[in-house]
């Protein structure tokens, strides 16, 4: 298949935010200078392009992981961190991409030039200066930034073109496209010839109108047989499909069997089953076509489907079908767009939370426990006191106690292990 990548896997990591600082005032003749903990920086977004120079996602096979920068850590005198740089991925027009894990769009590149937001970086944690008040006048404690999850990104190029060519290989395809477009796709006596989907435009009515070779469609295609499953995803936005068959059979293969095994391949694979198509019959120019072309009508009119003979050889036939596209094209929907889903805003949940007992410790887990232990700043009295405080008001003590823990066993949350207090 060359160097056309048409599907991979990336991991992509948002920045993470920075952490809140822990800082007084200091200046000379000033004893109790008061909290100056500057904020924790924003952490960079993964930002996605759509390049119209690039054709393929093979540079996704050299580098797989791609993360932007953290935030910078609050400073004191109340400095801001700065904020961390955001990191563009440049994709191929026609690029979807998912969640890997959920399979949900996260975006569906389909116009040129356009940039989207993807991964969203973590917000920077609050320095000590907020957590000043009338009876704790120095906090000797601030926020860490929010912390970003790495995702398994899947990247799927889908060919955008209002009609799709499609068929047995050596029936024609590209031959076709290079008689009714400028395309100069390569062409061979031989299967196989066409590995990566090739573009032409052509204008008719005064509007032009992207045709695709689309190559590799056999009988068990949508199993993975030939080259079909690698790209049978790109015959799923056009609205249109010119089913091209070799009428004059010289390959050995009949016309009629060839139409309902492609057709056969397409319902296995979504909805393409219900396509429009017209049937393009090819090599016309030689002999003995005529009863395969009777043949082939009669299939088609049970399917209420047109029917063009036509010779990429002699360029004879064309003039009618394309005529006939572009009249199907005024009335058919527009190009398929995968509708992004959006993802809810994460709510760090600190009332979720579990124990279980292991190896003679309590354990303490879930992503709101980590980011409380985070916050404690172990050698301060003062921020011991309020993290017993939470573990008291958010039930931890007592589920704790519900579960056998009694003064002096060992609890562990995150990495901090502890002995228990009532």
């Amino acid at each position: 298949m060359g160097n056309f990548v048409d599907h991979v896997k990336i991991t992509a990591k948002a920045g993470n935010g920075g952490n809140g600082s822990t800082s007084f005032h200091r200046e000379k003749f000033v004893i109790n200078g008061g909290p100056d903990g500057g904020d924790g920086g924003k952490g960079g977004d993964i930002l996605i392009y759509a390049d119209v120079n690039m054709h393929t996602l093979l540079d996704f096979r050299f580098r797989s992981k791609y993360a932007a920068q953290n935030g910078e850590d609050g400073k004191a005198n109340r400095c801001t961190g700065k904020r961390g740089d955001d990191l563009l991925i440049k994709v191929p027009v026609g690029t979807v991409i998912f969640d890997d894990e959920t399979d949900r769009v996260m975006a569906d590149m389909d116009t040129p030039g356009e940039t989207r937001l993807l991964l969203k970086g973590g917000k920077g944690g609050w320095g000590n200066q907020h957590f000043a008040t009338p009876t704790r006048q120095a906090p000797n404690f601030a926020k860490p930034g929010i912390k970003t999850d790495i995702r398994t990104l899947r990247l799927e190029l889908k060919t955008i073109a209002d009609v799709g060519l499609i068929g047995y290989p050596n029936v024609g395809k590209s031959s076709i496209l290079s008689v009714v477009t400028s395309a100069r796709p390569k062409v061979g006596n031989y299967h196989f010839t066409t590995l990566t989907p090739n573009l032409g435009i052509v204008r008719r009515f005064g509007k032009d109108i992207v045709l695709a070779d689309i190559p590799g469609l056999i009988e068990g295609a949508a199993e993975g047989a030939g080259l079909g499953h690698d790209f049978l995803r790109h015959v799923e936005r056009t609205r249109l499909l010119l089913h091209v068959v070799d009428i004059s059979g010289s390959e050995g293969r009949d016309p009629v069997d060839d139409l309902k095994l492609i057709n056969a391949e397409l319902e296995h694979y979504g909805d393409l089953g219900e396509r429009p198509q017209i049937i393009v019959c090819n090599k016309t120019d030689l002999t003995g076509t005529e009863e395969n072309l009777e043949r082939v009508r009669t299939f088609a009119a049970e399917k209420g489907q047109p029917v063009f003979p036509v010779s990429a050889a002699t360029h004879e036939g064309f003039e009618e079908l394309l005529d006939e596209t572009a009249r199907q094209l005024e009335s058919l929907p527009p190009i398929l767009h995968y509708q992004e889903e959006e993802e809810p805003e994460e709510e760090v949940d600190l009332d979720s939370f579990e124990i279980i007992y292991e190896d003679g410790v309590y354990v303490v887990s879930g992503k709101g426990m980590e980011r409380l232990i985070d916050s404690v700043n172990f050698t301060d009295q003062e921020s011991l006191n309020w993290f017993h405080r939470s573990l008291r008001r958010l039930g931890v003590i007592d589920r704790l106690r519900e579960a056998g823990a009694e003064e002096g066993s060992a609890v562990r949350i995150g990495e901090m292990e502890f002995d228990f207090v009532e």
